[in-house]
């Protein structure tokens, strides 16, 4: 009996010291954490012993942003294969390239009483977004021979979105040679209006002004009704040509358009012609008429 009493007593005094020593080991864990955390502290302020693994490992860190890459660090042309590309040319842009265009706005029959003529206005391109050459022509054949004609050489520059401005040289022919330089400048007016106004200075302190505004109405993607005027203003009188100073000419149409295709689409319309001023008194003086009401019929085509 008191050898297991001796056994009991024994038991109890174990029990009653163990949480004394959980305390304490909790005591000394918890300085333990507090004594590496107070090492990190000091390695990160950089007062912390040299050589410290956490010191050293938190100035490698400092080095890799901007600084040399550690001996480890992966090579970057690990997978090229030892390409390194420097015999790939350089990518061209839409802007660098050349292209051209041609686009016949008007190639019609007009029938004028019992008169039939051929009209044409063409204008065509080659060069880049920001600088091209470009090339207009229009006139008139009645009866198999050329009745007027001008052509103009021009050099565009773009100066802002939908816009050109245009500098070169116009040749007039049929009716009297004339030469003249050009300044002008053509575009999309806000609500898709198309515009080209041009300035002439000729021989003999000659000047003029041309100015062709056009609108397309689309009834369908493929049924558009094409408004067009143009109008010419001269700065002197040129009899040799029956050209009168101030507003000389307009001329006034609507063109119905059927778009086969985008690039070709033929044509039916109306245009109407007159002429004011100094050049009305020459063309009455000569016979001619000076309003004329025509039908025309042509194709539009472009590529």
């Amino acid at each position: 009996m008191k050898e297991n009493l001796s056994i009991i007593m024994t038991a109890l005094l174990v029990v009653a010291a163990s949480p004394v020593t959980a305390e304490e080991n909790g005591h000394q864990g918890h300085g333990m954490k507090m004594d590496m955390e107070m090492e990190g502290k000091a390695a990160m302020s950089g007062n912390g012993m040299k050589g410290h693994p956490l010191a050293d490992g938190m100035q490698d860190m400092g080095r890799m942003q901007g600084g040399k890459p550690p001996r480890d660090a992966r090579d970057p042309h690990a997978y090229t294969d030892g390409l390194d590309f420097s015999d790939i040319p350089r990518p061209h842009f839409a802007d660098e390239m050349s292209f051209a265009s041609l686009l016949v706005n008007r190639l019609e029959a007009v029938r004028n009483g019992e008169n039939t003529s051929l009209t044409f206005d063409l204008q065509g391109w080659y060069g880049r977004d920001y600088d091209r050459a470009v090339i207009k022509s229009e006139g008139d054949y009645d009866s198999g021979e050329l009745e007027e004609a001008t052509t103009e050489l021009l050099w565009a520059h773009a100066v802002a979105p939908y816009w050109d401005t245009q500098l070169g040289l116009r040749y007039d022919s049929g009716g009297g040679e004339r030469r003249w330089l050009a300044v002008g400048i053509q575009g999309l007016a806000p609500y898709w209006f198309e515009v080209d106004l041009t300035g002439y200075i000729g021989e003999g302190a000659r000047t003029a002004i041309n100015l062709e505004l056009e609108y397309e109405l689309l009834f369908t993607q493929k049924l558009i009704l094409q408004p067009r005027m143009e109008m010419d203003f001269y700065g002197s009188d040129d009899r040799r040509k029956g050209i009168g100073s101030g507003l000389s000419s307009l001329n006034a149409g609507l063109r119905l358009r059927y778009e086969i295709r985008r690039e070709f689409a033929p044509y039916l319309g109306v245009s109407w012609a007159g002429k004011f001023g100094d050049t009305q008194d020459y063309a009455r003086a000569a016979g001619a008429d000076t309003r004329d009401l025509r039908l025309v019929a042509g194709v539009r085509f472009w590529f």
